[in-house]
């Protein structure tokens, strides 16, 4: 290929990115897809083998970085709001994998859908001081088909009608649920007695062989780990489908440094290859699939202009209730999790009575997660060391007996919450680095403290002895852990209230389209990711059929 026969250049291999190669080259398009991290994945030069790099091994990735990025070498920086100066903290700062796969590497997979009243939060709960509440520019019947489609795509595993609170579905999951954790059974049967319901979570690993790739061996190892196998399937599904059919190029370690515009229209990119030169690429359209962070990062790198830029950052707010259980519940072993329910997603008088008791007019919480916690490793950390390290390992408090919830508490837009670009520190190839603004609003604090209390009532009748909590933001420390990321592009029907209309594309430059949660005005409940990949379905077969592709 030369240098200008691209049709679309895709900034991102991740769930977001790797759709959109999908959608494009059976569409016929031509793509290069730059991603600025290693290749772990995927054997570019045949598509069909997948690589042997990832393992169970803790090190490797949860000290070593081997998803990237390096915080010594692209640090991020944080400051709760402006008051803070210019930063408290620098280094790591909320770090999704940089990588081929980006963010889709590391999940565990749980892969629900938002509810039909999530794409209108504004209109059904009403505003919130403080926060920038607002609708999604399209509703959930506009996303249903490409729901369905994703789902088909990169294989998720569920059981249709289990969940009395999810959206209309147009038929059932392409797999049956795998395997139940067991002590995903102990907080469900706990959880059915306080009235919730309880349901095998939708997830994007095989539970029987799909996709030429085969079944989860419930090795443990999901969450913040590759799988070595390929059960996971997003995002290698889509990302080798599109490699195979001869029109899409993969460009690993390469970081994209400005989109470059002329006249209100993207004619392609400057970038920065291995070998550490510069160098341009031209094509007629620019996806940019390169998440929260780094998506408003490369367009205020590439001198756009617009207030919301960066502003309505939204993580969750995760509120965790853990307790030790009197029996081994081998929290280690299975795919992290296989149990959620959503009954705090949906307020109710109860809830609404409290929201006013604490002076909002409403809040509501989000998926919880039924899931234990630790590998080996981490656990040894912790244990004394001594002549008591050996006992403390081998009664396991932790792998075999802690066991829980986990709420992922939606989080309300606010402009202050927002990505810049840090006014001095700099990454290692001299580019500034994202900084950080962030601070919970009030409405997920009391959301948090109200159905925290509930869970705990729970995990004492499913047999815990002692149960604490802890939450992120706040006991863990003032940086969201969550690597849900949202809403740093807003998408809209009016330029002056959003960066991108309601098929991704940029106000101020149509042909770059944005293809990654960045799009999201408010958040929900629930992982990110599906609906993430059905927007890329949707956006781009829109903008394929534009050519009439």
């Amino acid at each position: 290929m030369t240098a200008r026969d691209f049709d679309a250049i895709i900034i991102g291999s991740g769930p977001g990115g790797s759709t959109a190669a999908d959608v494009l080259t059976a569409a016929g398009w031509s793509v290069v897809i730059f991603e600025k991290g290693r290749n772990h994945l995927i054997d570019v030069a045949d598509p069909s083998r997948l690589t042997n790099d990832f393992s169970n091994d803790e090190i490797k990735f949860m000290a070593r970085h081997f998803l990237g990025p390096d915080p010594l070498l692209e640090p991020r920086t944080f400051r709760s709001s402006e008051d803070d100066g210019e930063r408290t903290h620098t280094g790591e700062v909320n770090t999704v994998p940089s990588t081929v796969g980006g963010g889709g590497t590391h999940a565990d997979g749980k892969v629900p859908r938002f509810r039909e009243d999530d794409f209108r939060l504004l209109s059904e709960q009403g505003p919130m001081d403080g926060a920038t509440v607002a609708d999604w520019p399209i509703a959930y019947d506009d996303l249903e088909p490409a729901y369905a489609e994703a789902e088909r795509l990169i294989g998720v595993a569920g059981e249709a009608g289990a969940n009395p609170f999810a959206a209309r579905r147009s038929g059932p999951y392409p797999m049956p649920p795998g395997a139940p954790m067991y002590g995903a059974l102990l907080t469900s049967a706990a959880a059915e007695k306080h009235g919730w319901n309880p349901y095998p979570a939708p997830t994007a690993v095989n539970s029987v062989p799909y996709d030429d790739r085969p079944a989860c061996n419930n090795c443990g190892f999901c969450a913040f780990f590759g799988c070595p196998i390929h059960a996971k399937g997003d995002p290698v599904a889509s990302l080798r489908r599109a490699l195979m059919t001869g029109r899409a190029q993969l460009r690993a370690e390469t970081f994209v440094s400005r989109i470059i515009v002329n006249n209100g229209r993207a004619t392609g990119v400057e970038y920065i290859g291995p070998d550490g030169v510069t160098r341009t690429e031209r094509a007629s359209h620019v996806i940019l699939a390169a998440g929260g962070l780094e998506t408003p990062r490369l367009l205020l790198l590439s001198g756009f202009e617009h207030q919301l830029i960066g502003g309505n950052l939204m993580f969750h707010y995760q509120t965790y209730v853990m307790g030790i259980m009197p029996m081994r519940v081998h929290g280690h072993k299975g795919r992290s999790v296989t149990h959620v329910h959503d009954d705090f997603i949906v307020p109710d008088l109860d809830s609404t009575a409290a929201a006013r008791d604490a002076g909002l007019p409403w809040f509501k919480g989000g998926m919880v997660e039924h899931a234990g916690a630790a590998h080996p490793l981490t656990e040894a950390k912790l244990a004394p060391w001594g002549s008591a390290h050996k006992d403390t390992m081998r009664r396991s408090q932790m792998r075999e007996h802690l066991w829980g919830f986990c709420m992922q508490g939606e989080d309300l837009p606010q402009l202050t919450n927002r990505v810049d670009l840090d006014p001095a520190v700099r990454d290692v190839r001299g580019f500034p680095a994202i900084r950080v603004t962030y601070k919970p609003h009030k409405h997920e604090q009391v959301a948090s403290d109200y159905y925290a209390a509930q869970m705990e009532d729970c995990l004492r009748t499913a047999g815990a002895e002692v149960t604490f909590v802890a939450t992120s933001p706040g006991l863990i420390g003032p940086i969201p852990i969550s690597r849900h990321v949202a809403g740093t592009t807003r998408m809209g029907r009016d330029p002056a209230t959003s960066v991108c209309d309601e098929w991704g594309r940029v106000h101020a430059a149509p042909n770059v389209v944005v293809a990654d949660s960045s799009l999201f005005p408010t958040g929900a409940g629930y992982g990110p990711t599906l609906t993430l990949v059905a927007l890329a379905i949707r956006n781009m077969r829109a903008l394929a059929s534009e050519r009439g592709g």
